[in-house]
């Protein structure tokens, strides 16, 4: 049983590493940005950041997500502070998360070349920064260098996923 998180800043490639993975390893993917509230989403698509407040709930509901799905499955969510992988955490014994680790030019070319019709604008980038508390040194984390090519990404993480749960 495999479930794990993909997590990062905005622009870090956690909607392409995550369904690369799921495909990889036949385990149902579920998109955290598909989950959050109306409320949440108007505020981003207006360059205002989230608090935690706006994601208590949209962590709750990405948890019970999770936990629905005892036989695996891959989650994308920012889970930028730690209190908020605790949180999922609280659903999930043993929950494991990829960090995909990038710096901020290259999270703001990423997202600036998204466009428009993205949900996060540019104008956010530096406040998932600022947010980020990075989870090295906590229980079953794994670093990835987000800019290193996409297969490699993936045998490494699928790797992992794999011995960690083996």
């Amino acid at each position: 049983m495999t479930r794990a998180v993909v997590m990062g800043v905005a622009g870090c490639g956690k909607s392409t590493i995550a369904e690369a993975l799921a495909a990889r390893l036949g385990l149902p993917l579920i998109e955290g940005d598909a989950f959050h509230p109306e409320s949440n989403q108007q505020k981003m698509r207006n360059g205002i950041a989230l608090t935690d407040a706006d994601r208590a709930g949209w962590l709750d509901t990405l948890g019970r997500e999770l936990a629905a799905r005892p036989a695996g499955a891959l989650l994308t969510c920012s889970a930028l502070r730690r209190a908020y992988r605790e949180q999922l955490r609280g659903h999930v014994a043993g929950l494991r998360f990829v960090f995909l680790d990038i710096d901020r030019a290259e999270a703001l070319r990423r997202v600036g070349q998204r466009g428009a019709a993205h949900l996060f604008p540019t104008s956010l980038v530096d406040s998932q920064f600022a947010t980020l508390e990075s989870p090295l040194g906590e229980p079953g984390v794994l670093r990835v260098d987000a800019t290193a090519a996409l297969d490699r990404i993936v045998d490494d993480v699928a790797r992992w996923l794999t011995l960690e749960t083996a």
